[in-house]
């Protein structure tokens, strides 16, 4: 059986670490995996099969720089002496991880980075910083590069024109039975209102990137001009508090921090709402798809191409745009195409073996 070797940061709730898992549990039978982890923490770490071995490799965190150096430089020389070229393959799948992108790059010499943001917008339109970013991970050293966004592969080869052949575009894998069966679960912290449209949001409470105050404020002005509708968040993160004082005086706004579970909350709203600057391809995106719920999204990732006219309604990236998406939704709704997640996964499987092999 192939030895294969995935490197990542950690496995608590993210759309990577969902992504991680979703792709290990349906590969796990046809190699021998190893999962090395920079810290062995997480609410999925009970989620990966028992044949997969988990290891660390943990970088020092010394305050005094020469000490650091020092440190990491061994811990790099003894893992090369473990490691180098055991792996038929490898692949770095936290992007931003520079310890899983050494890991990776090391074990195999068929190694490959998953790309899973924007991360020209992440730099906010700063070239010279978003290169940096890929030099620093050592692009020069991966065989394959993998995009979840044909957005995020076409920006990159803007200025990595050499890496061409490199780049494979390849959507995340999506657990749609677990997620149909988990979306059943019972809540007793939600119901679904007869009457009353609820939009829902689930992810990181983080305004650089999910600028949630767009949905709050745009929830506010359709308040006042008489709409009748529910606003749920679900997730958590740093920007919660201040979301929370944003919102105080809008009683249609609730937020019920973050759920291992979030499909039943899912299941009992009727449209998914994004209002992220960028990202890379939201996994939240197929989960919705996969429950039946059409999506209002700002112009992130590949929206344009896979969500507008046949999944939901695409808006610019601004206060403006989630509220005259969210009008246009409460004024007439949206009728979705039918969503094949089975042929969907087939696709992605088939791709899958290609990048492995």
């Amino acid at each position: 059986m192939k030895k294969i070797l995935f490197s990542a940061y950690s496995l608590e709730v993210g759309g990577i670490e969902t992504a991680l898992i979703t792709l290990l549990k349906k590969i796990h039978i046809n190699y021998n995996i190893t999962l090395f982890l920079e810290k062995k923490e997480g609410i999925f770490l009970k989620d990966i099969p028992e044949d997969i071995q988990i290891k660390t490799y943990v970088p020092s965190s010394n305050p005094i720089k020469l000490i650091r150096k020092a440190s990491n430089f061994i811990k790099q020389q003894i893992f090369k002496l473990k490691y180098k070229n055991k792996f038929a393959f490898s692949a770095c799948f936290a992007t931003y991880s520079y310890p899983a992108s050494f890991v990776a790059r090391t074990a195999s010499k068929n190694c490959c980075l998953w790309v899973h943001n924007d991360y020209m917008n992440f730099y906010q339109q700063d070239v010279n910083r978003y290169k940096e970013f890929f030099f620093q991970l050592k692009i020069e050293q991966f065989q394959k590069i993998i995009f979840v966004s044909e957005n995020d592969k076409n920006v990159f080869l803007e200025y990595f024109q050499e890496y061409k052949e490199r780049c494979w575009q390849c959507n995340n894998l999506i657990n749609y039975p677990m997620i149909q069966k988990k979306a059943e679960e019972k809540i007793s912290d939600f119901k679904k209102q007869k009457n009353l449209i609820t939009f829902i949001n689930i992810g990181r409470h983080d305004e650089k990137q999910k600028k949630l105050s767009r949905i709050i404020h745009a929830t506010q002005r359709l308040n006042e001009q008489g709409y009748y509708f529910r606003v749920v968040f679900v997730g958590e993160g740093a920007d919660t508090p201040s979301y929370k004082e944003q919102a105080k005086n809008i009683p249609n706004i609730e937020f019920l921090g973050t759920k291992e579970n979030p499909y039943p909350y899912l299941k009992e709203s009727d449209c998914m709402i994004l209002s992220s600057d960028f990202e890379g391809y939201p996994v939240v995106f197929i989960e919705s798809l996969i429950l039946g719920k059409p999506i209002i999204t700002t112009d992130v990732s590949d929206s344009k191409k896979d969500i507008e006219g046949k999944f939901g309604i695409v808006v610019e990236k601004s206060e403006e745009g989630v509220y005259q998406g969210m009008k246009q939704y409460l004024d007439h709704g949206f009728k979705m195409e039918t969503f094949d997640p089975e042929q969907y996964n087939k696709d992605i499987l088939k791709k899958l073996e290609e990048i492995i092999k």
